[in-house]
């Protein structure tokens, strides 16, 4: 891949809209890979003949910020900015009707990044959609697209977020706290706020108390979905060496067609919430131990430096989508055949 993929970055567009996205907060991975990107002197090419993925390069969390209009529940008007951007390259160069999209990225953590992909059919269709809320029940698909991390930066770096003490050092079994955004989070509370001193759930810390101290103190750290699949806690976990509890249905987990999830995670449906401690208490010492270090290990996949380096986020993401594109051939002259 390294020696091999190129990505031409359409040059149409104005910011903010476009070549341009959020670096600090939840959707903080949009303006990271745009700007990571568009700077990129390796992987992205200026001649799109040259090309074997072209990005779509709009930010959804712009979108929403600048387009939509608030408390309206209407998408139409970002949708429709979607359309007129891919009838503008699809006018001006011949790529995306060659393939119907079918070599062409969009790149989305915001909660309404499926939802926006539906502006035209190939795009949701055809075309690679790297989404952090990869939820197969709103029609991700795992074989086309990339699911890929929510990291909550708020400096613009992780290097204060990554470390943390070894299993012995971890005295608490497990640890969440966190508003009841959606469906699963207040079933979590109903069973395990303040009522087990091992799982300490709370929907607000107490005064004093460090939210990263907490999952550093955890064996276990609980993840579950909010309104949508995708929660930054389970890169959170994964950076103070907490071991990842995924609660949620039909998520997949970011690049999991690399990344063995069970290795270094646990998997929790919603429905085996009242028996969590139980699960947890069933894994054995020996079991959990390799799964921290296996996480410490994978950790490195979903780390974010400036500049990128080889195994991190970035990367990552690249390879995911260079898996998708040796998925099929582009009937042309060019690349692809």
């Amino acid at each position: 891949m390294e020696k091999q993929l190129k990505v031409y970055v359409y040059d149409e567009g104005e910011p903010p809209l476009f070549h341009n996205g959020p670096c600090k907060s939840i959707y903080s991975m949009e303006g990271n890979f745009i700007h990571k990107m568009e700077m990129d002197s390796h992987f992205r090419t200026k001649d799109p003949e040259k090309a074997h993925l072209f990005f779509l390069p709009f930010s959804v969390a712009m979108l929403v910020r600048f387009v939509y209009v608030r408390d309206s529940h209407d998408l139409g008007p970002i949708k429709q900015t979607v359309i007129d951007y891919v009838n503008v390259v699809s006018t001006k160069y011949p790529y995306w009707n060659r393939s119907l999209g079918a070599d062409h990225f969009m790149l989305a953590c915001h909660d309404w990044g499926p939802e926006t992909s539906f502006s035209i059919p190939y795009l949701h269709k055809n075309s690679i959609r790297v989404l952090c809320n990869a939820n197969t029940s709103e029609g991700f698909n795992p074989s086309k697209d990339v699911s890929f991390p929510e990291i909550n930066l708020l400096t613009g770096s992780t290097d204060s977020f990554i470390g943390g003490p070894s299993p012995s050092h971890r005295t608490l079994l497990a640890f969440f706290a966190g508003g009841l955004h959606g469906p699963i989070r207040p079933i979590l509370l109903e069973h395990w706020e303040n009522k087990d001193e091992d799982v300490k759930v709370h929907k607000y810390l107490p005064k004093g108390v460090s939210y990263y101290e907490m999952m550093r103190k955890s064996k276990y750290c609980l993840c579950p979905s909010g309104y949508e699949v995708a929660s930054p806690r389970v890169v959170e976990a994964l950076y103070t060496g907490c071991v990842p509890v995924l609660i949620s249905d039909h998520y997949v987990p970011p690049f999991s067609d690399v990344l063995n999830w069970k290795s270094f995670s646990v998997e929790v449906p919603v429905r085996e919430i009242p028996n969590l401690k139980r699960i947890l208490m069933d894994i054995s010492p020996r079991q959990y131990i390799r799964m921290q270090r296996r996480g410490i290990q994978a950790r490195r996949h979903f780390e974010v430096n400036s500049p990128p380096k080889r195994y991190d986020v970035f990367h990552m993401i690249l390879h995911s989508l260079w898996l998708r594109r040796l998925n099929f051939r582009v009937h042309h002259h060019g690349i692809g055949k």
